[in-house]
């Protein structure tokens, strides 16, 4: 895995995209996303579970967690990223209790690029 610029997250690519587009900061962004929590393996939230649908975000201006933000700028259209966050750049110490995200948990998200508006 390599390490996020300006971040301790590290990424790894998991698919390759396509094209020429990159998500850059303030792009908006369509993905598929799948989180764990690395200590004990609990799956959170994935946009692929039935009644979910793929989110749409603002990239590198702070409306996720760091890690995220910082951790998809770069991505192009189909690409798969694994992301491991630690948990100061994901929900810090107080966790996320709404969906049993523990306090200082390390993260780990798949995220694929769907589109990159």
């Amino acid at each position: 895995m390599e390490k996020v610029e300006n971040c301790e997250t590290l990424y790894e690519i998991v698919q390759e995209g396509e094209g020429d587009a990159t998500v850059v900061k303030a792009s908006t962004v369509t993905v598929h996303a799948k989180g764990v929590v690395k200590e004990n393996d609990y799956k959170f939230w994935s946009t692929r579970d039935p009644g979910q649908q793929p989110f749409t975000y603002q990239a590198g201006i702070g409306g996720v967690i760091k890690g995220w933000d910082m951790g998809c700028l770069g991505m192009k259209k189909g690409e798969i990223r694994k992301l491991e966050i630690p948990s100061h750049e994901g929900y810090g110490d107080s966790g996320f209790p709404a969906w049993k995200i523990p306090p200082k948990a390390t993260l780990v998200f798949e995220i694929e690029v769907l589109k990159i508006h």
